[in-house]
C-alpha cells in the first residue's frame, strides 16, 4: 500500500506542482469563459436552442481537428503546444471583454468566438493529459491523476460561482479576469520541464495521425470505458439548460447559475479526494457502471426538483459519480498507452469527451426547444440508464475488470 506522506514528497520533488498551477488556473478561467457566453447569449436571444448551439460551435472544431491535434501533441513539445492555446484563449477573451464593454457583441460574434475557444480548447486538453505522465514516475501516477482530477475540480468549482458574481458586475469585468488568469497558467508553463524524455517522433502519415484510434479498437476496455462516458453525457447532460432552471424555474439569478455550474464539481472534489487517499483496488468495472446508473438517477432528480437546494445536491451527486468514471477512464487510457502514442490516443479521448460535453449541450438544447426543458431533462437520465443496461451486455471485459491498473 502506498504511504500518503511518501507519495506526496514523491510529487513535491517533481514538476508537478507547477503543472497544477496551470491546470487550475486553466480551468478555472474556461468555465469563467463558460459561464459568462451561456449567459450573455440567453440574455442576447432568450433561446434554448442558441445555448445549444454555443455548444455545437466549441464542439465543432474539435471533431475537425481530432486527427491534428494528437499528431500536434506527440510531434512537438507539449508545454509550447499548450502556451500557444492559452495565448489564443487570451486573445479571445480580450475581443469579448471589448465588445462587452462597447455593448457591439451579437450573438454571431459571440458564437464565432466560441468557435476560436473550441478550436483551441480542442488542443489544450489532450496535450496536458499526455503531458502529465511524462512530469512523473509511473508508480506515482495513478494516484497523481487522481489529485490531479482534486484541483482540476476546484478550478471547476471556483470558476462557475466566480463566473456568475463577476458577470452580475458586468460581461467585461469576467472577461477581464479571464485575460489575468490565462496569464497566470502561461506563466506557470513557462517553467515546466519534464522528467521523462520521449521517444522519437513518427514523421506525419495516415497510418500514425490513425494510430490513436486503431489503437483503442483493440483494446475493447478503453474503448467501452470512453464510449460509456460518450453516450451517458451526451444523453444525460443537463449543463447547457442551466441557465433556464436559473432564470425561469428556480428563480436564482446569475449567483445561481454560478453555484449550480459549480455543484458538480463539488460533488466531483469530494470524490477525487477520496480516490487519491483510497485509490479503487476491486471490481473497478462493476463500480464504473453503477456510478454512471448514479449518474442516470441524478440527472432525473434534478429535471424534476423545483427546490434550488434539492438541485444542488443532486449535481452534486451527478459530479461525484462521474469523477469515479473519469478516473476510471484517465487510468486506462494514460497507463495502458506508451508515450509516443498518447497524444493521439488523448486526442481521440477528447472528442469522446467533447461530444459528450459540447454536442450534449446541443443536443440538449434541441430537445429542450422541442419537447420542453424539463421532459429534455428527465428524458436524458431515462436514456443514460437504458444505456448502461446495454454496454454491460456490450462490454463483458469492462464489467469484469477487476483492478485500475491491469496486472496491479
Amino acid at each position: 500500500m502506498d504511504h500518503t506522506p511518501e507519495f506526496e514528497k514523491g510529487l513535491r520533488d517533481t514538476p508537478f506542482p507547477r503543472f497544477v498551477c496551470a491546470q487550475t488556473a486553466d480551468y478555472m478561467v474556461y468555465n469563467i469563459l463558460t459561464v459568462a457566453v451561456g449567459w450573455q447569449v440567453y440574455d442576447l436571444t432568450h433561446s434554448p436552442l442558441s445555448l445549444g448551439l454555443v455548444g455545437l460551435a466549441q464542439f465543432l472544431p474539435q471533431l475537425l481537428l481530432t486527427l491534428v491535434v494528437g499528431h500536434v501533441a506527440d510531434q512537438h513539445e507539449r508545454r509550447r503546444v499548450v502556451m500557444v492555446c492559452q495565448a489564443v484563449m487570451l486573445a479571445v477573451a480580450g475581443l469579448l471583454a471589448v465588445g462587452s464593454f462597447t455593448h457591439s457583441l451579437t450573438e454571431p460574434m459571440v458564437l464565432a468566438c466560441a468557435c476560436a475557444l473550441g478550436a483551441a480548447r480542442a488542443f489544450i486538453y489532450p496535450t496536458m493529459s499526455a503531458l502529465l505522465p511524462t512530469l512523473v514516475a509511473p508508480r506515482l501516477l495513478p494516484r497523481a491523476l487522481a489529485l490531479s482530477a482534486s484541483w482540476r475540480q476546484m478550478g471547476v468549482i471556483v470558476g462557475p460561482a466566480l463566473g456568475g458574481a463577476l458577470y452580475a458586475a458586468g460581461a467585461g469585468v469576467a472577461y477581464t479576469v479571464c485575460i489575468l488568469g490565462y496569464a497566470l497558467s502561461i506563466a506557470a508553463l513557462s517553467g515546466l520541464r519534464s522528467v521523462a524524455r520521449t521517444a522519437a517522433r513518427e514523421p506525419a502519415t495516415l497510418r500514425s495521425v490513425l494510430g490513436g484510434i486503431v489503437y483503442i479498437r483493440s483494446r475493447p476496455e478503453i474503448l467501452g470505458a470512453i464510449s460509456l462516458d460518450l453516450f451517458s453525457v451526451l444523453l444525460g447532460g443537463a449543463t447547457a439548460l442551466l441557465p433556464i432552471f436559473a432564470r425561469d424555474i428556480l428563480n436564482a439569478g446569475p449567483m445561481g447559475l454560478g453555484l449550480l455550474r459549480a455543484a458538480p464539481a463539488v460533488g466531483a472534489l469530494g470524490m477525487s479526494l477520496a480516490l487519491a487517499r483510497f485509490h479503487l483496488r476491486r471490481n473497478v468495472g462493476r463500480i464504473m457502471f453503477a456510478s454512471v446508473a448514479v449518474f442516470g438517477l441524478a440527472t432525473i432528480v434534478f429535471g424534476l426538483s423545483r427546490s434550488f437546494p434539492l438541485s444542488l445536491a443532486a449535481l452534486a451527486v451527478l459530479g461525484a459519480a462521474d469523477m469515479i468514471s473519469v478516473v476510471v477512464r484517465s487510468s486506462l487510457v494514460q497507463l495502458d498507452t506508451p508515450d509516443e502514442m498518447r497524444g493521439r490516443v488523448s486526442a481521440v479521448n477528447a472528442v469522446f469527451i467533447g461530444t459528450s460535453n459540447q454536442l450534449g449541450e446541443f443536443e440538449s438544447g434541441v430537445t429542450a426547444a422541442m419537447f420542453g426543458t424539463v421532459p429534455a431533462v428527465v428524458l436524458g437520465g431515462v436514456c443514460t440508464l437504458v444505456v448502461v443496461g446495454l454496454w454491460m451486455r456490450l462490454f463483458p471485459a469492462l464489467l469484469n475488470r477487476e483492478r485500475l491498473v491491469a496486472g496491479g
